[in-house]
């Protein structure tokens, strides 16, 4: 399957993983806790759909887990590949290559970032489900609808051309497109709500588990860079953000949404699955 030449070219610049890595990134820290929440102990074996530059797969490996990465993005399997500690292979999230139920946990941290048609997008929920063993876990990470609104007040974007009409869009619609293919602007994407990556999950045949914030709205908070590089103010975020994590009135105010579905579990023997 082809993957759309704009979000190629996006990630071939290779700010992906100086993104998550170049300094105190909430989005990684938030994520790893959120993981280690859900996903079984290691040495599980996980597969990581879309894992980019292999940030994630690099840290479940040093913690014990077998992990293989598949990437559409030739840059992104070379800069994985450099680790040495887990597989690398081309692949797209809508046709997996690997075997069913051979995988206790899947990680899509991205892959539903640009899969524009909702079909797309259950496809590649229903393949992750596949090569999922009975009981295990997929753990999705999608783009908040309300990301561009709060960037464009909080980081003063709405002055660049063509801002506001995205950020309506965004809102109304879900169907993010860069204007004028702005560099400092995230490429063409999808934008969900919590209820609609909800949805896709059950719609998928996992049984959802929670849809979570990931950076919720300290996200946006001035200074936040600084206070992860100091422990103590690290700890006081990560407490803050999960005792606010399941509260309605905040759930969408974030950069981030990390949903957890389940496969369903074996039946017992002599018994038949309903």
């Amino acid at each position: 399957m082809e993957v759309d030449a704009e979000i190629l070219d996006h990630y071939a610049e290779g700010r992906e993983h100086a993104r998550l890595t170049s300094g105190p990134s909430l989005e990684l820290l938030r994520t790893r806790v959120l993981l280690e929440r859900f996903l079984p102990a290691p040495p599980a074996r996980v597969l990581d759909v879309g894992g980019g530059s292999g940030v994630y797969a690099s840290w479940l490996s040093e913690r014990g887990y077998r992990v293989h990465l598949i990437d559409p993005v030739p840059l992104h399997r070379e800069q994985a590949r450099a680790d040495g500690r887990f597989s690398v292979a081309p692949g797209d999230a809508r046709s997996l290559a690997e075997a069913d139920d051979s995988y206790d946990a899947v990680l899509l941290l991205g892959p539903l970032y640009h899969l524009t048609d909702r079909t797309d997008r259950i496809r590649a929920l229903t393949e992750a489900a596949r090569v999922t063993r009975p009981g295990g876990i997929v753990a999705v990470a999608v783009i908040s609808r309300y990301a561009s609104t709060f960037d464009g007040y909080f980081r003063d974007y709405l002055g660049k051309p063509g801002f506001a009409a995205m950020m309506t869009r965004d809102l109304a619609t879900g169907q993010h497109r860069n204007p004028g293919a702005d560099p400092g602007l995230f490429t063409t994407a999808y934008f969900h709500d919590p209820a609609s990556i909800a949805s896709e999950i059950t719609d998928s045949g996992l049984h959802l588990q929670d849809v979570l914030p990931i950076e919720g709205p300290l996200h946006w908070a001035p200074g936040i860079a600084d206070r992860l590089s100091d422990p103590g103010q690290r700890r006081l975020i990560l407490d803050t953000l999960a005792a606010m994590e399941h509260d309605p009135a905040v759930a969408g105010a974030t950069s981030h949404l990390l949903a957890i579905g389940q496969r369903a579990s074996a039946p017992a023997a002599g018994q038949e699955q309903r």
